[in-house]
Parts: structure tokens; C-alpha cells; sequence
């Protein structure tokens, strides 16, 4: 199952890494990932005007899109567009950080699965 990792790189500046997670075969019930430890969840709705400019994730987490979508944008001015099944794995906890867009004035709901 593929992925986008957003980290901080050395210089400083977040970036994007695409990253497969490995599935074994589960037998009846489908091809499963190795478990990984979380400390919780939370879930969000970002209305329709959101843009919060440069910022670090608070923590190390995974955001699971269920509904609408968001642009990330990095330092060097790549915007990755994220929607309805994509996951993100947020590590860019230093450094300075991305931008985080609503897309068509349409409001978002997620799942943010935090590691740490």
C-alpha cells in the first residue's frame, strides 16, 4: 500500500517521500500490514476557507483523508494534493514546516492517528 511520508530533510525543509507499506497475506480476511503502535486518534473537520500557512506537525502522525482534500506545499514550492483515501504520515515536527490548503472551497474530514 503506498503512502507519502512528509519529513524535515537536513536543510531544514519538509519534504515528500513516497513510501509502500508492506502486506502479508491474512488468508480470508485480505492482505494486512504489521501492527504499529499508536497513542491515539482524533478526527477533524477544516471548513472551506482554511489555509494555514508554515507550520511543523505537532507530533508524528498519519492523516487518513475520508472526505474533501488538502494542498500541501513544501520549501521548495512542490504542492502535493491529498484526497479521499490517501494517507499522510506527518514527521515534519522541526524545521520550517509546510502549508496546508483546502481545494475547491470545499470543507475536509480526516482521521489524525498519533505515534508519539
Amino acid at each position: 500500500m503506498k503512502i507519502t511520508r512528509l519529513y524535515t530533510g537536513e536543510d531544514g525543509e519538509s519534504q515528500f517521500e513516497d513510501i509502500e507499506i508492506a502486506l502479508e497475506d491474512a488468508g480470508d480476511i485480505g492482505v494486512l500490514s504489521e501492527l504499529e503502535e499508536a497513542t491515539g486518534i482524533i478526527f477533524r473537520e477544516t471548513g472551506p476557507k482554511y489555509d494555514y500557512d508554515w507550520h511543523n506537525a505537532p507530533r508524528r502522525q498519519y492523516i487518513i483523508m475520508l472526505e474533501g482534500a488538502v494542498d500541501v506545499e513544501i520549501g521548495d514550492g512542490t504542492v502535493r494534493r491529498f484526497s479521499t483515501g490517501d494517507v499522510l504520515l506527518a514527521e515534519d515536527t522541526t524545521g520550517r514546516g509546510h502549508i496546508s490548503r483546502a481545494v475547491d472551497n470545499q470543507p475536509r474530514k480526516s482521521i489524525f492517528v498519533t505515534l508519539d
